[in-house]
């Protein structure tokens, strides 16, 4: 029997419930509103009492929208950015609806595209799982297989997994997917953008019978829109929509500096917060930035895809517990990582495109916190950063600063002058044309 549904509309991260009233259908009515709970949603007392625990009482606008239909049995796709909240979303009904499974046959399964995201979302539902008394495991390459083997063997009810190693434990016969009643595919736009949709379709065709999907991306279309008619029965869709540029909580500085000066800047801003992100191009700068930070006398670690899993799991974990205060990352941290609290991201080198740009962004300023995103520029990327801004809707000047300036030890307290990027027009494309024949 399916929940009811009443519209739900969201503002920022409140969720106004609409009264399902005519007085609320007349053009410029003022909605009553009330604020949902976790139990409002149907969710037991149990998981109720373990959130609780954790400091989380109130539902994010993702969680109040997919809940109810996620705990009803419903087919679901989620659209919403990474740090919405959507591991709860999907990981509720999951466990509310997951029984007991015999070794080696899960009931429950979650497939995510990296390892760190993996081991995370593990963590994130072993809480809510052992309210419930079931067994979870992660299941991810890179590290060695004999005790995921132990699991599993040992009796697992939940399996996360990234899907090359969830196919090489199942061809050697130690998981069988034949016994799974609900799966979640999580971040599904970017298992598509690294190519890992062949291997998701492959694990797919091993679930038999009539089992519960869910889906969550960020976007709904293109590749991740096949997966959804494909595999998922008549499914309910809810949108959290964020806005074209950057979110309201994101405060932008864009600093124009000497490349040799670098370091030293990263090293001046750093002191001042707990946690800072810098993303670089490619995993040799990564790591050329991570040693010249040391030599600055900051404890930076690198993470990138050439480190041993081992590795990327301990400067992940120093970067999360605080002991190491800045993470230097390549784009593989730009949707794979969901870490709390950081403080300032840093593009050390500015992003090639857009899309690279907002998601490397949002690890700052997640789950309606503040934070800050300083993009560092030279003075021949000058141009691609103001298109950048452009795109971004960010009309902030970008300031020349040496690594001894005193506003870099607080930011967020500098305020930059307000620039206006305006969009090309043909007029402007044609007297471009036109300079270029007069030269000739």
């Amino acid at each position: 029997m399916l929940v009811p549904r009443v519209p739900v509309q969201f503002v920022g991260w409140q969720c106004r419930q609409a009264l399902p009233t005519r007085r609320n259908l007349a053009a410029g009515t003022r909605m009553e509103t009330k604020q949902i709970s976790f139990a409002d949603l149907g969710v037991s007392g149990r998981i109720v009492s373990a959130l609780s625990e954790r400091g989380i009482d109130e539902p994010f606008p993702i969680q109040t929208a997919t809940i109810a239909d996620g705990l009803a049995g419903r087919d679901v796709c989620g659209k919403a950015q990474t740090g919405s909240g959507k591991t709860l979303a999907f990981g509720i009904p999951l466990v509310e609806r997951t029984a007991r499974a015999e070794p080696r046959y899960p009931h429950g399964l979650v497939l995510v595209p990296t390892r760190e995201l993996c081991s995370q979302v593990a963590e994130e539902l072993t809480t809510i799982a052992d309210a419930h008394d079931l067994r979870l495991t992660a299941i991810y390459g890179g590290v060695s297989m004999g005790r995921q083997i132990d699991a599993v063997h040992d009796g697992v009810d939940i399996v996360v997994a990234t899907p090359g190693r969830l196919i090489d434990l199942m061809e050697r016969g130690h998981v069988h997917v034949d016994a799974v009643e609900t799966v979640v595919i999580d971040e599904a736009d970017q298992m598509a953008d690294m190519g890992f949709l062949p291997q998701v379709h492959r694990i797919m065709r091993h679930i038999e019978g009539e089992q519960q999907t869910m889906l969550f991306s960020a976007t709904l279309d293109g590749q991740v829109g096949s997966l959804i008619r494909r595999y998922l029965t008549d499914p309910i869709r809810h949108e959290v929509e964020t806005p074209e540029g950057m979110g309201d909580d994101q405060e932008h500085r864009f600093i124009e500096v000497h490349y040799r000066d670098k370091a030293k800047i990263v090293e001046a801003i750093s002191r001042s917060v707990g946690r800072t992100l810098v993303f670089v191009a490619t995993k040799r700068n990564a790591d050329r930035v991570a040693a010249d930070l040391r030599d600055e006398g900051v404890n930076a670690e690198a993470i990138h895809g050439d480190l041993r899993q081992q590795q990327r799991e301990k400067a992940l974990a120093g970067f999360s517990s605080g002991d190491v205060p800045v993470l230097v990352a390549t784009n593989v941290a730009a949707r794979g990582l969901h870490i709390d609290d950081i403080d300032i991201v840093i593009h050390y080198d500015p992003p090639a495109d857009y899309k690279s740009f907002v998601h490397r962004s949002g690890r700052t300023a997640r789950a309606g916190e503040e934070g800050l995103v300083v993009t560092l520029v030279e003075w021949d990327q000058r141009t691609e950063v103001k298109r950048l801004q452009a795109q971004s809707g960010l009309h902030t000047e970008i300031t020349k600063m040496l690594s001894n300036d005193p506003r870099l030890a607080d930011l967020a307290a500098f305020q930059p002058e307000a620039v206006v990027y305006r969009k090309t027009t043909m007029a402007d494309v044609s007297r471009r044309a036109g300079r270029r024949r007069r030269r000739r």
